[in-house]
């Protein structure tokens, strides 16, 4: 009785701890899908650094958030640094490990990260600027969670009811096609492929919804991301087209040698979608750096160019 008491005692003064902590907060208190939560953000942020310069920093270019710093490395795509230039955002380095002296002198009201990257630097990050690091969830959550930390959920909601529409109309499209298609993406000494699951990758999900149907073995039920096969294993990626990807690292210069080393190779061309005419390369960009609405209608783009022609 008094263990249950106790108990009863202690969840009281967190709930009430919790309580009084966003009745103190002067902007908006931030409490889901979150790390150590709550955290009161202003309530127009004017000043935002993200530390991920790839879906987050993508996402919010789209918002037209007045994001002031990030790390530039990992930054692929040419329209994303365009952007990052042109408004003259402050460099921090290598977003593992981003400077944290630099950030200190921007003075930012927000900071963005993610959990499984910046974690570890939560705490000093903190002590600068309110600092929310958002857990994995489906991209279209995450657009929308980045739009009401930043104020701009107009822009995100117009931004995916758009989106819907047209991937509506693909859907519908692809129900009378009686084809699977396989992925994969080569990397040096290595093949990646993402699969189809509750925690696809952003680009993969977009095919889900699009009613892309995938072959077994890149399809599963739970929390897998990707498979790497090897050469044998490779013969799994028997759908009836193939989309592949050639990225041999951030530099894209390599990327062409590294395609013709692996579509050289007889095991390459023993797959069915290879022999029937049906593999094809797909740009990089969207598939491997994908950051957002323009992203999703890119790869969009390629079911409509690759997948649809087909009967």
């Amino acid at each position: 009785m008094v263990s249950l008491l106790r108990f009863c005692s202690l969840l009281f003064v967190s709930l009430l701890s919790a309580s009084l902590a966003q009745a103190a907060c002067l902007g908006k208190a931030v409490t889901e899908d979150i790390y150590n939560p709550p955290v009161c953000i202003p309530a127009e942020p004017k000043r935002i650094v993200t530390l991920d310069p790839l879906i987050t920093l993508g996402m919010l270019i789209e918002l037209e958030a007045p994001v002031v710093a990030t790390p530039y490395m990992a930054i692929t795509e040419n329209e994303i640094l365009d952007v990052v230039k042109t408004k003259k955002m402050i460099d921090l380095g290598n977003p593992k490990e981003p400077s944290l002296e630099r950030l200190a002198v921007l003075k930012p009201d927000l900071i963005i990260g993610s959990v499984e990257a910046h974690a570890s630097i939560y705490d000093q990050a903190a002590r600068i600027a309110p600092t929310v690091l958002f857990k994995h969830m489906d991209w279209k959550k995450y657009l929308e969670r980045l739009s009401e930390v930043t104020g701009r959920e107009g822009a995100a909601n117009a931004a995916l009811a758009t989106y819907e529409i047209r991937v509506a109309a693909i859907r519908e499209r692809m129900k009378d096609k009686k084809i699977t298609v396989s992925t994969v993406r080569f990397a040096p000494d290595r093949f990646v492929v993402f699969v189809d699951g509750p925690d696809a990758y952003a680009p993969f999900a977009v095919l889900r919804e699009a009613g892309v149907k995938r072959t077994d073995y890149e399809t599963v039920t739970d929390r897998t991301i990707v498979k790497r096969p090897d050469w044998e294993e490779l013969a799994n990626l028997d759908g009836d087209v193939l989309l592949y990807v050639s990225a041999s690292g951030f530099e894209k210069a390599p990327d062409d040698a590294l395609e013709k080393q692996v579509t050289d190779n007889p095991l390459w061309q023993l797959l069915p979608a290879v022999q029937a005419g049906r593999a094809h390369r797909v740009d990089r960009g969207p598939w491997q750096s994908f950051h957002g609405i323009s992203s999703a209608n890119r790869i969009l783009d390629d079911v409509e160019r690759y997948i649809l022609v087909y009967r």
